[in-house]
């Protein structure tokens, strides 16, 4: 039989996890020729979980807690580390615990997923419930990200990877920063199912506009030298056309040397050494039993 784990990093948001864990327990009820796990990692949360229940379709619930937060990006990259090191399995899904990465598109991994065992499933974001500024943001994002990369990262954590992804993926120090960049830049091969961002099920969103942009720096940063051999050439290219643009070609030159230096700074957000010592940070683990 095979054995999913699902991992959900969580920060305070405990009604969502517990409305997030029952749909989940709804929709994995078909398939009964899977045993279920799931990992909550707590990052530190201010506020005291509550006695959390094993819903009927899971074979296990384990709370990660840390000592100290560090942050969504990094609480990802330390579970899909400690599940490596420590579980047995054969595929592990990743998602948010608000609500946003929605429970009924498990099942379209999942069957995705059957069709070639071997490969991992992205969701594709094809269409978003934000409003239209960020909305906006979102495709500037992917546009800038393109240009300077020459990669089309259109998803998020959301996605069930092999075991043999996360053995690829688990020591990679760009996944302390970025999973999504991590995974673009290192899982040559894979599928993809349509997706639609969900509106978050309880409270405002986390995500402030600073963490936005950083979020969007960080996937760039794992591909700095495509960005700097790609900004190299815009300069050369720029060089040449100063005669037609004038001080607009100066403009643009000086805006991609800046835009460079920053990525070169996000970059350094990657540390292996951190990475490789997240274990400890943990705390304790606790079972969830009933």
């Amino acid at each position: 039989m095979k054995k999913i784990i699902i991992l959900i990093p969580v920060f305070n948001d405990w009604e969502s996890l517990n409305k997030l864990l029952s749909e989940i327990n709804e929709n994995i009820k078909s398939f009964s020729d899977i045993n279920f796990e799931c990992l909550i990692v707590n990052d530190a949360s201010t506020i005291q979980s509550p006695e959390l229940k094993k819903p009927s379709n899971f074979w296990s619930i384990e709370l990660l807690n840390m000592k100290e937060n560090r942050g969504h990006a990094r609480c990802n990259a330390f579970g899909i580390r400690y599940v490596f090191q420590n579980k047995e399995f054969d595929y592990l899904i990743l998602m948010d615990g608000d609500g946003e990465d929605r429970p009924e598109e498990i099942k379209s991994l999942i069957e995705k997923m059957k069709e070639n065992q071997s490969l991992s499933v992205v969701a594709k974001r094809v269409k978003r419930s934000e409003g239209l500024f960020f909305q906006f943001l979102y495709q500037l994002h992917k546009l800038i990200t393109f240009i300077f990369t020459g990669k089309n990262v259109n998803f998020g954590n959301y996605s069930i990877l092999t075991r043999s992804d996360v053995e690829k993926l688990h020591s990679k120090a760009s996944l302390w920063s970025s999973y999504s960049g991590s995974f673009k830049r290192n899982i040559k091969s894979f599928k993809e199912i349509n997706s639609i961002r969900g509106l978050r099920y309880f409270g405002p969103s986390q995500m402030s506009l600073f963490k936005l942009v950083l979020h969007s720096l960080s996937i760039i940063a794992v591909f700095k030298y495509q960005v700097f051999l790609r900004s190299a050439l815009m300069l050369i290219a720029l060089t040449y056309l100063n005669s037609y643009l004038g001080s607009l070609a100066t403009f643009f030159q000086i805006l991609i040397v800046i835009f460079n230096l920053i990525i070169f700074i996000v970059s350094l957000r990657e540390q292996e050494e951190d990475l490789i010592n997240s274990h400890n940070n943990l705390a304790s683990i606790k079972k969830v039993t009933h």
